[in-house]
């Protein structure tokens, strides 16, 4: 067995160490290619030994602690499969509105703007409502109509009854008591009328958000007359980001035209395709995790809720949907994702973190720390990948200890030096 030293001298790695062993010529042209492409944010080691699989590594605790390593616990876990698939982050289409303008106007005030984050009842645009200022002119034409039939009304009544006290004195005949009721009721008639033609105009006057209070002001002179009487205001229904605008003010708007689009991303959709072949591992319900390319050391998480009854003819895949939660708004709509949705095999393994395993040339190999400062290159064989963990099917045991974060700079130390002793 051969021990190769590590120590630190001016912000440089130097290995010292007498090994045994012969390296293959292909590991070391590769590794020269490895260490060459990184050399401008790894230190360049200094070696001097010809490790093989028996030898170990010294590694001084200086040098440990500036490679950052870090040491697992080999484990037996459950066994997982990862199914794999490509995603598309898209919006959640029960947290998505559409805002369109309740009638056509003329846009006064643009207040939302494309990419503003809005709140609940917060105001978007505030536009001049034409089919509101004509109700609102229907409305006051009506309560003035009112006025003058209940007048009517109210003097048909004073004639009836003055007909009906003449009429007890024999002062008038029948006949002109019956026309003074008749009258009277139709007066009573044309104001219900009216009234029940003011309270439709008044309910369409309510849709458009105007208040009893704001009706009772249209009866002052000083309110009634104000132009913005019919200017109506569309706001966010809820918390969301305004992904669309399509409005201007001065612009003519109406309601077949969506003005804004807004998305609450608290909560996103991914949609994937999952080959045929694949459908019968999966239900709702299922965990699945996501990866982005802008955040390659997150793993965001996330539950299936829909897979698609209908196969796409060509791609002969059935569209996933993932829902993810996304508070913090990293997750943007379009982003491509890799999405993983681990399938348990009923069956216990050895893992390791995926960080740990190293090749060299064609073998995968660990580093098995002997002592506080000593690391014994391992080959395994490995099985199956799941997630961040890899199954070690032969060369290491439950309770043994590995490298994970760092075995890179471990494994460029030993395959730098083996090429520098066959120099």
């Amino acid at each position: 067995m051969s021990i190769l030293t590590v120590r630190q001298s001016n912000n440089r790695w130097r290995f010292t160490g007498v090994a045994g062993g012969i390296l293959a010529a292909t590991v070391g042209a590769a590794l020269a290619l490895l260490m060459s492409s990184c050399s401008g944010t790894v230190p360049s080691p200094e070696v001097e030994a010809k490790p093989a699989s028996s030898e170990l590594i010294e590694l001084s605790p200086e040098a440990q602690q500036n490679a950052k390593l870090k040491i697992a616990n080999v484990e037996e876990r459950p066994l997982e499969r990862t199914l794999v698939a490509t995603g598309i982050v898209a919006p959640d289409q029960n947290r998505l509105a559409h805002i369109r303008p309740l009638a056509q106007g003329v846009a006064e005030e643009v207040v939302g703007r494309l990419g503003n984050r809005v709140q609940a009842g917060q105001p978007l645009l505030t536009y001049d409502n034409i089919e509101l200022g004509e109700l609102i002119g229907q409305y006051r034409s009506l309560q003035a109509e009112i006025e003058r039939e209940q007048a009517q009304a109210d003097l048909a009544k004073s004639y009836l009854a003055r007909a009906e006290s003449l009429l007890a004195a024999e002062a008038i005949a029948q006949k002109e008591f019956e026309l003074r009721k008749a009258e009277h009721a139709q007066a009573v008639a044309t104001v219900k009328s009216k009234e029940a033609e003011l309270a439709r105009v008044e309910e369409k006057i309510h849709r458009y958000g105007l208040s009893d209070e704001d009706l009772q002001n249209l009866n002052t002179s000083e309110h009634g007359t104000h132009r913005t009487a019919s200017h109506t205001i569309l706001r966010a229904p809820f918390a969301a980001v305004i992904t669309m605008q399509d409005v201007a003010v001065g612009e003519m708007i109406e309601p077949a035209r969506d003005v804004y689009t807004l998305v609450d991303t608290s909560e996103v959709w991914v949609l994937a395709g999952i080959y045929e072949k694949d459908l019968g591992l999966l239900g709702v319900g299922q965990n699945c995790r996501l990866k982005v390319p802008a955040y390659p050391d997150q793993t965001f998480t996330g539950k299936i809720t829909y897979i698609s009854d209908v196969l796409d003819s060509e791609s002969r895949t059935s569209k996933l949907r993932c829902v993810v939660a996304n508070p913090d708004g990293r997750l943007k709509l379009e982003m491509f994702a890799t999405v993983e949705i681990p399938l348990p095999l009923q069956r216990n393994a050895i893992v390791v973190p995926e960080t740990a395993v190293q090749l060299i040339g064609q073998q995968s190999v660990v580093f098995v720390p002997q002592d506080d400062t000593h690391f014994q290159p391992r080959p395994v064989e490995l099985g199956e990948r799941s997630g961040e963990w890899v199954e070690v099917r032969s060369g290491l045991r439950t309770g043994e200890k590995v490298v994970t974060d760092g075995a890179f700079y471990v494994k460029s130390a030993l395959l730098k030096e083996q090429i520098s002793g066959g120099e």
